[in-house]
């Protein structure tokens, strides 16, 4: 990793777009091992996580792991889900976190030195430009090696560094267990595989 040992950096982690990336690769992410493996690169500042979440269902397959998070070193950013039915009737949930991780990175900007996007989207690629030119270094952490790759190439190219998830297997991944299996329609969110094929809710 291209880290200094001096260098203030922040985490911001689009919940379903890294989901959906580990899940594409065969692994789930173990988050208090990702929290240690990037504090031990540099001064953690802050590690922000953004998901939807549907209120109205009685159990969440997310519920556990936001509170988790919440008690265990991350910052939480949430919002509900919006509902809407699909083109065969079926209902299903949507919820964008974009603006929320823009906000944050920008108004952290000032305040650290390097920051990580756990990210493929490239609608995140003029957020990163605007981040270099207040002179911090970006990394975007996603995939290639998943069918259809993960990140769009234009976020890639503008990244100062890319970091490939399937390398962090071994430091950050932990075996999906059958019980935890789900579908990727269990995570509310959006995330952009980069040869622009549908989204899923």
């Amino acid at each position: 990793m291209s880290f200094y040992s001096e260098e203030r950096v922040a985490l911001f982690i689009d919940g379903s777009n890294l989901y959906a990336s580990a899940r594409a690769l065969g692994f789930d992410i173990d988050y208090k091992r990702l929290l240690g493996e990037f504090s031990s690169q540099g001064r953690l500042v802050r590690a922000f996580y953004y998901t939807a979440l549907i209120e109205d269902q009685e159990y969440s397959p997310i519920r556990p792991l936001v509170d988790w998070l919440d008690y265990n070193g991350y910052t939480m950013v949430t919002k509900p889900t919006k509902e809407f039915t699909d083109s065969t009737g079926r209902r299903k949930y949507k919820g964008n976190m974009d603006i929320e991780l823009a906000i944050d990175m920008m108004e952290l900007a000032t305040h650290i030195d390097h920051a990580v996007l756990f990210s493929g989207d490239g609608d995140f690629r003029r957020l990163v430009e605007a981040i270099q030119r207040r002179g911090v270094r970006v990394t975007v952490v996603s995939t290639v090696k998943s069918q259809p790759p993960m990140i769009a190439d234009e976020l890639r190219r503008q990244a100062d560094f890319f970091l490939e998830l399937k390398d962090l297997e071994k430091k950050v991944g932990r075996a999906v267990s059958p019980r935890e299996n789900q579908d990727y329609e269990d995570f509310p969110g959006d995330f952009e595989p980069y040869d622009d094929a549908e989204q899923l809710a």
